[in-house]
């Protein structure tokens, strides 16, 4: 199993084991990706997204050099009460902060993050959610999540291309701007969420050439190593 790597793009994906539903109404889809912002948003950034009804897909790069910092409860439960000043820390949230600005003492209060261990506490807290919910026993995931490494540029628009098209390969719907669950839609209407819209359009020169990419038929056999 590959690890992963800070500074690296990987195409996430997985689905649902012997291809079960993960996703049975609206509401599901908005906990996974409330689940996503709050376990991979802090250690990854995310370019583009589709969720279907058994499976998902993700490209995201993972930060680099980002660690976080302990709460002040969690901190005082691991080292000695006196022997430091905590009163910096925060009560109840974490935060990221890159680590050229961590001073060598403040290095000793905090600890580096795994991403893989994040993706797995994501996959863990969604599986809690749906089980509970439909009173469901059993991994719900396949295991290991899949992973593929993106080491040339140049594919990562066809990817961005490859994500989005997901539910008209799958025969969803057939204009993938009408499909509610994956980043096409919100990348196009340019409102805020926790995509890096920015440097998507940058990749294919601007929004009017990122739409006519996709609107397109492309030839994905170049990535294909990749899906």
């Amino acid at each position: 199993m590959e690890v992963l790597e800070n500074g690296h793009y990987y195409h996430i994906y997985n689905r649902g084991v012997n291809s079960e539903t993960l996703f049975q109404e609206k509401n599901n889809y908005s906990e996974f990706l409330q689940l996503y912002q709050k376990y991979i948003s802090p250690i990854a950034d995310t370019f583009a997204y589709c969720l279907m009804n058994n499976h998902f897909h993700f490209l995201i790069r993972v930060k680099e050099k980002i660690v976080y910092k302990y709460s002040k409860v969690d901190f005082l439960n691991n080292n000695k009460p006196g022997s430091i000043d905590v009163s910096r820390f925060d009560q109840v949230k974490w935060e990221t902060t890159r680590l050229s600005t961590i001073s060598t003492t403040d290095k000793i209060k905090r600890k580096i993050p795994n991403p893989s261990k994040h993706f797995s506490h994501f996959f863990n807290a969604y599986a809690s959610y749906y089980k509970r919910i439909y009173y469901r026993t059993g991994p719900l995931f396949e295991r290991p999540f899949k992973r593929n490494h993106i080491e040339n540029q140049l594919y990562l628009k066809y990817l961005v291309y490859y994500i989005h098209h997901n539910p008209v390969k799958h025969g969803f719907i057939e204009d993938m701007a009408q499909y509610k669950w994956n980043s096409y839609k919100t990348i196009l209407s340019g409102e805020k969420s926790f995509l890096n819209t920015k440097e998507v359009i940058d990749w294919f020169g601007d929004m009017e050439s990122f739409r006519q990419f996709h609107i397109m038929e492309q030839d994905l056999d170049k990535i294909k190593k990749h899906l």
